[in-house]
């Protein structure tokens, strides 16, 4: 079963017990993958699918923390509960130690040696790192790589 599937499964099932909530995120993701397929006259691939739901997540966390910030704990907590919903769909997060072999083996691979490199790096790690781990932390994490080995180069140039 297709995640498509799967959430139009859920969805339906959703309806059927009367969980609002879950029938409405639910809905919202649906709603959006529509809205870019019918713009870019595609039909979305598996991985764009998941690409949709990250993104979703991600928005809904951002809320949350400008809800936090306005003091209306009620609606953060309700993003939340979307944020749940949605990450039941998206593959186990990555550990940071997952995150960082990652990135030890794409500086490998693509042969970076500096802060000029983190695109290429970011490149061959977005595939692999996508719907499980925050796009921030990955390049946090790259960027101190990548800073290492820039301070490893100098260090042998002298």
């Amino acid at each position: 079963m297709t995640l498509r599937e799967r959430l139009q499964a859920d969805t339906t099932a959703a309806m059927r017990s009367g969980d609002a909530l879950r029938r409405d995120v639910l809905r919202m993701a649906q709603n959006t993958m529509y809205n870019i397929e019918k713009a870019k006259k595609v039909t979305l691939s598996e991985d764009e699918v998941l690409g949709v739901l990250t993104r979703e997540v991600k928005t809904r966390r951002e809320s949350v923390e400008a809800f936090r910030a306005g003091g209306r704990e009620d609606l953060a907590t309700k993003e939340e509960s979307e944020i749940a919903i949605l990450q039941g769909y998206l593959p186990a997060a990555l550990t940071e130690a997952e995150i960082g072999a990652l990135v030890d083996e794409a500086v490998a691979a693509t042969g970076a040696s500096s802060a000029r490199d983190l695109g290429k790096v970011m490149g061959w790690l977005s595939p692999k790192t996508r719907g499980r781990a925050d796009g921030k932390v990955v390049s946090g994490l790259v960027a101190q790589a990548l800073a290492r080995a820039d301070l490893a180069g100098h260090d042998t140039e002298h």
